[in-house]
């Protein structure tokens, strides 16, 4: 059973930094698609980095770009999103989504920026 657990959410002011992490169970780390996605109330889901292992390519929404940066560790089944110069508007519930055959989300964490 494949599970996807994030963690390092918090309260942050604006400008200040944040790492979240997403530990997959249950996940082959050989093949791979592993992204963020962020959800404010009212608004559909969006999608702001991802990670591919088929040839290591990342992707970033325009609105993140130069300011989060998504990583991978294979030993510890874990992406990263460290997130850099953080605004207000960064302020969302992020889920953890992975790709292999099927679509898993993680449970949310909550991140929030305060101007």
């Amino acid at each position: 059973e494949v599970q996807l657990v994030e963690s390092g959410g918090g309260l942050v002011q604006a400008g200040g930094s944040l790492r979240l992490s997403c530990v997959a169970s249950g996940f082959t780390f050989d093949d791979y698609a592993i992204g963020w996605f962020r959800q404010v109330p009212g608004k559909e889901r969006e999608r702001v980095s991802c990670i591919r292992s088929f040839d290591d390519s990342t992707y970033y929404a325009d609105s993140v770009k130069g300011r989060f940066t998504i990583s991978s560790d294979g030993a510890k089944n874990t992406v990263y999103l460290q997130m850099n110069s953080l605004k207000p508007e960064d302020t969302a519930v992020y889920y953890c989504n992975g790709v292999q055959g099927s679509v898993y989300w993680g449970q949310g964490t909550q991140v929030t920026v305060s101007s």
